[in-house]
């Protein structure tokens, strides 16, 4: 049934737009496109257009599934990154917390020292009030009184050094506790920035995973539509075929090898089709009938680009090929209805003059939905409008 353009979709319009745009700017211009490819009624050319967008819908869902992973591999860096620098934080914090512990045990110490320094500051400067004469005097001999001038002299000593060493350690301290402060602070703004980072990255990944989605709706939406159109070519052409006596014939999945249809033809995707080398696609009515035209006379005319069924018979006539009412075997039926119409092969006439065909894509008929192989036998040959002798 259908399909000949060999054009491929184009994907220009989503490397010129931005994600945040894009499917806003496709939403909107969906049904104009439909619009501006053909009238309401005209099957092919929008069943056409239709197949384009889904093509082009699922390429940018699959490239924006893509990025998405790669962002979330980003994502998952940075937050490693930012777990590292946490623990480094915490580190310092640690050290800065033991430095101030550290300085508030010394300014215990001074503070619990000082009334005891007072004293030995107040006893030395009272013993230097007095003179060695009197502190001889008033020692119990020579020995006690170098005693006392030892002691005197030891005190001061180590007083001065105790004090010294003390405001030291006070200074170093102060000096590393700076230093840790400066470098909290640098972590800390490190973790900030990289957690911004992170943020920006989660809302990318959020939009990324939100347009894929939209594209895959966009996709499944256009199958619907594309599905509908498919039914109404299908209605017409059965309507058609009803009404001219030809409803009659029985339906089978019949030749398991599918009338010799080569398998990489027939294991396409009918969603994703491949083009023959008549410029058909591939599991569509046209496609099928070109390849038996082949089988049978080791050619077939390139009609891609203006090959759709109903089509045939003026490309028929135009190329000097016979064309006529009454079938014969090998000839090919086509039959008008809708707007491109359904090709079959004439496998055989019947002593009754009903035939049997062998064709694709007849909706339900050799397997569930389209692009199946099938056969019908004793069909009414008024069934058919024309019948080109290849």
């Amino acid at each position: 049934m259908k399909l000949s353009t060999t054009t491929p979709a184009s994907t220009s319009f989503f490397q010129r737009a931005l994600i945040a745009t894009a499917i806003i700017v496709m939403a909107a211009a969906v049904p104009i496109q439909f619009a501006s490819h053909v009238s309401a009624n005209n099957y092919e050319a929008r069943i056409r257009a239709l197949e384009n967008d889904i093509s082009r819908f699922d390429g940018e869902a699959a490239r924006l599934a893509g990025e998405a992973d790669s962002l979330q591999r980003e994502v998952s860096r940075l937050s490693n990154e930012k777990a590292t620098i946490q623990a480094q934080v915490n580190l310092s914090q640690a050290k800065f917390d033991q430095l101030n512990a550290d300085i508030k045990t010394n300014e215990d110490k001074i503070a619990k020292n000082k009334d005891a320094l007072g004293t030995i500051v107040a006893d030395l400067y009272v013993d230097d009030k007095v003179t060695p004469i009197e502190m001889l005097a008033s020692s119990r001999g020579i020995g006690d009184f170098i005693n006392k001038q030892e002691f005197r002299s030891i005190t001061r000593d180590q007083l001065t050094g105790t004090i010294e060493e003390i405001k030291t350690l006070k200074t170093e301290l102060e000096k590393q506790k700076k230093e840790v402060e400066g470098v909290l602070r640098d972590q800390e703004n490190q973790r900030n920035q990289l957690a911004a980072k992170e943020s920006e990255q989660q809302n990318l990944l959020a939009q990324t995973r939100g347009s894929e989605e939209s594209y895959r709706n966009l996709s499944s939406e256009t199958s619907k539509r594309k599905d509908q159109l498919q039914r109404e070519q299908q209605a017409a052409i059965e309507a058609a075929l009803r009404a001219r006596g030809g409803g009659g014939g029985n339906i089978s999945a019949g030749d398991p090898n599918k009338g010799g249809y080569p398998s990489n033809l027939a294991n396409s995707d009918y969603y994703n089709p491949v083009v023959d080398p008549w410029g058909m696609y591939s599991r569509q009515c046209v496609s099928y009938t070109a390849w038996k035209v082949h089988q049978k006379n080791g050619s077939m005319p390139y009609w891609g680009g203006r090959g759709n069924a109903n089509q045939w018979p003026g490309n028929a006539r135009a190329a000097g090929i016979p064309v006529s009412t009454t079938p014969r075997v090998g000839s090919v039926g086509v039959i008008m209805a809708g707007q491109y119409g359904h090709v079959v092969w004439v496998e055989g006439v019947n002593a009754n003059g009903t035939i049997n065909i062998s064709q694709y894509n007849y909706f339900n008929a050799g397997g569930s939905g389209w692009g199946h192989y099938s056969e019908m036998y004793n069909v009414s040959p008024g069934a058919y409008d024309y019948y080109i002798y290849f």
